[in-house]
Protein backbone atom coordinates (compact mmCIF):
# COMPACT_ATOMS: atom_id res chain seq x y z
CA UNK A 1 0.00 0.00 0.00
CA UNK A 2 0.72 3.53 -0.90
CA UNK A 3 0.66 6.03 2.22
CA UNK A 4 0.08 10.02 1.37
CA UNK A 5 0.37 13.17 3.97
CA UNK A 6 -0.36 16.52 2.36
CA UNK A 7 1.17 19.67 3.89
CA UNK A 8 2.01 23.44 3.06
CA UNK A 9 -1.78 24.60 3.33
CA UNK A 10 -2.51 27.56 4.87
CA UNK A 11 -4.29 31.42 4.88
CA UNK A 12 -2.69 33.41 1.45
CA UNK A 13 -3.95 36.46 0.09
CA UNK A 14 -5.08 36.34 -3.70
CA UNK A 15 -2.48 36.53 -5.94
CA UNK A 16 0.02 35.03 -3.21
CA UNK A 17 1.59 31.97 -4.02
CA UNK A 18 1.57 28.56 -1.91
CA UNK A 19 3.57 25.31 -2.42
CA UNK A 20 2.19 21.99 -1.35
CA UNK A 21 3.72 18.84 -0.31
CA UNK A 22 2.77 14.98 -0.49
CA UNK A 23 4.86 12.71 1.23
CA UNK A 24 4.64 9.16 0.00
CA UNK A 25 5.58 6.11 1.83
CA UNK A 26 5.04 2.27 0.58
CA UNK A 27 5.99 0.30 -2.04
CA UNK A 28 7.43 1.40 -5.31
CA UNK A 29 5.68 4.77 -5.01
CA UNK A 30 8.01 6.29 -7.76
CA UNK A 31 6.22 4.04 -10.32
CA UNK A 32 2.69 5.58 -9.22
CA UNK A 33 1.48 8.68 -11.40
CA UNK A 34 0.74 11.41 -8.29
CA UNK A 35 -2.20 13.86 -9.17
CA UNK A 36 -4.03 16.45 -7.18
CA UNK A 37 -7.11 17.55 -6.86
CA UNK A 38 -9.28 20.18 -4.54
CA UNK A 39 -12.47 19.96 -3.16
CA UNK A 40 -14.88 22.66 -1.23
CA UNK A 41 -18.24 21.47 1.24
CA UNK A 42 -20.85 20.49 -1.28
CA UNK A 43 -18.91 20.02 -4.21
CA UNK A 44 -17.56 17.84 -6.21
CA UNK A 45 -13.79 16.65 -5.83
CA UNK A 46 -11.92 18.51 -9.46
CA UNK A 47 -8.54 17.51 -10.80
CA UNK A 48 -5.72 20.09 -10.40
CA UNK A 49 -2.70 18.45 -11.65
CA UNK A 50 -1.27 15.04 -12.42
CA UNK A 51 2.59 13.92 -13.19
CA UNK A 52 3.76 10.48 -14.41
CA UNK A 53 5.94 8.33 -12.68
CA UNK A 54 8.82 8.87 -14.63
CA UNK A 55 7.91 12.68 -14.21
CA UNK A 56 8.37 12.93 -17.85
CA UNK A 57 4.25 14.22 -18.50
CA UNK A 58 2.37 16.43 -16.91
CA UNK A 59 -1.14 17.53 -17.15
CA UNK A 60 -3.02 20.68 -15.50
CA UNK A 61 -6.99 21.68 -15.32
CA UNK A 62 -7.31 24.27 -17.66
CA UNK A 63 -8.03 26.69 -14.41
CA UNK A 64 -4.57 25.92 -13.27
CA UNK A 65 -2.45 26.21 -16.42
CA UNK A 66 0.38 28.79 -16.54
CA UNK A 67 -0.02 29.09 -12.90
CA UNK A 68 0.10 25.58 -10.98
CA UNK A 69 3.32 23.61 -11.58
CA UNK A 70 3.32 19.94 -10.20
CA UNK A 71 6.52 17.91 -9.56
CA UNK A 72 8.17 15.34 -7.44
CA UNK A 73 11.23 13.68 -6.59
CA UNK A 74 11.25 10.48 -6.59
CA UNK A 75 14.26 10.32 -3.87
CA UNK A 76 12.57 11.58 -1.79
CA UNK A 77 9.10 10.37 -2.29
CA UNK A 78 7.61 13.85 -2.16
CA UNK A 79 5.27 15.24 -4.87
CA UNK A 80 4.99 19.38 -4.87
CA UNK A 81 2.15 21.61 -6.20
CA UNK A 82 3.16 24.97 -6.86
CA UNK A 83 0.79 27.57 -6.76
CA UNK A 84 1.25 31.18 -8.24
CA UNK A 85 -1.04 34.07 -8.43
CA UNK A 86 -3.87 31.81 -6.16
CA UNK A 87 -7.62 33.27 -6.51
CA UNK A 88 -10.33 33.32 -3.79
CA UNK A 89 -12.47 30.31 -5.82
CA UNK A 90 -9.40 28.53 -5.42
CA UNK A 91 -10.07 27.90 -1.42
CA UNK A 92 -10.32 24.12 -0.88
CA UNK A 93 -8.94 21.41 0.70
CA UNK A 94 -6.36 19.86 -1.39
CA UNK A 95 -5.69 16.62 -1.63
CA UNK A 96 -2.56 14.59 -2.99
CA UNK A 97 -3.36 11.01 -5.21
CA UNK A 98 -2.24 8.47 -6.53
CA UNK A 99 -2.76 5.44 -9.12
CA UNK A 100 -0.91 2.91 -10.29
CA UNK A 101 -3.94 1.91 -12.91
CA UNK A 102 -3.24 2.91 -16.58
CA UNK A 103 -4.51 4.96 -18.40
CA UNK A 104 -5.59 7.47 -15.79
CA UNK A 105 -8.47 8.98 -17.00
CA UNK A 106 -11.34 9.33 -14.23
CA UNK A 107 -10.68 10.17 -10.61
CA UNK A 108 -12.22 6.44 -9.76
CA UNK A 109 -9.38 5.02 -10.86
CA UNK A 110 -6.56 6.44 -7.97
CA UNK A 111 -5.67 3.82 -5.47
CA UNK A 112 -4.81 6.12 -2.20
CA UNK A 113 -5.61 9.80 -0.76
CA UNK A 114 -4.19 11.79 1.75
CA UNK A 115 -6.43 13.23 4.33
CA UNK A 116 -6.10 16.81 2.78
CA UNK A 117 -4.37 20.53 3.08
CA UNK A 118 -6.36 23.72 3.79
CA UNK A 119 -6.14 26.07 1.43
CA UNK A 120 -7.58 29.75 1.84
CA UNK A 121 -7.39 32.66 -0.36
CA UNK A 122 -8.38 35.29 1.27
CA UNK A 123 -10.03 37.99 -1.06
Amino acid sequence: QVQLVESGGRLVQAGGSLRLFCAASGRTVSSYVMGWFRQTPGKEREFVAVISWSAGRTYYADSAKGRFTISRDNAKDTVYLQMNSLKPEETAVYYCAATNRYPVVTISQYNYWGQGTQVTVSS
